[in-house]
């Protein structure tokens, strides 16, 4: 994958932003900077998992230029900030590798089921492929989406009885209601 340019804010050449800051008023400005960074940075590149072991190797966490990286306890403690407002979510007890939500999984739901209404596309069946990488779906910003990102998004539209899920061995798809 290709990195997409991201314009840096001005505190990634700063380099106590790596260090997480003592001062408690410091500290939350400190954190939502990163989390918005996070995001901007997750959605730009359609990066969907991040596996803390492995952060150090992306541009996000490790700012070559000023020979300053991200501490892993850093970063997982701002994942889990994000996880309080629903933009991240742990996959495991770990917490090493995480699903970023530049869209919370509800605001993912809505866009993928106002794509199914403006198409007509209710009462119909759709392969999870054809809902990520379809034709049709290429100019939309869930084009893409992580299969299991999708699927959590999906089950957020099934507690609404606006689909059902078919996940067999056979078959990965979504009846539209």
């Amino acid at each position: 994958m290709s990195e997409t340019e991201v314009e840096w804010p001005w505190q990634y050449a700063f380099p106590p932003f790596f260090t997480l800051q003592p001062h408690p008023e410091t500290r939350s400005k400190q954190v939502s900077a990163w989390k918005s960074l996070i995001l901007e940075y997750c959605q730009k590149n359609k990066l969907f998992i991040i596996d803390v072991r492995e952060a150090h190797q992306l541009p996000l966490f490790h700012n070559s230029a000023i020979n300053r990286k991200l501490d892993p306890t850093v970063v997982v403690s701002i994942l889990s900030e994000l996880s309080k407002s629903g933009n991240a979510g742990a996959l495991d007890k770990a917490k090493h590798r995480w699903e970023i939500y530049w869209h919370t999984l509800e605001e993912w739901a809505a866009m993928i089921y106002d794509h199914v209404c403006d198409n007509g596309m209710q009462n119909s069946v759709l392969t999870l492929f054809e809902l990520s990488q379809g034709e049709d779906v290429q100019d939309k910003e869930f084009a893409g989406i992580h299969t299991d990102v999708l699927i959590k998004a999906l089950r957020v539209l099934e507690g609404e009885r606006k689909c059902e899920l078919i996940l067999s061995d056979e078959e990965q798809g979504v009846k539209f209601f």
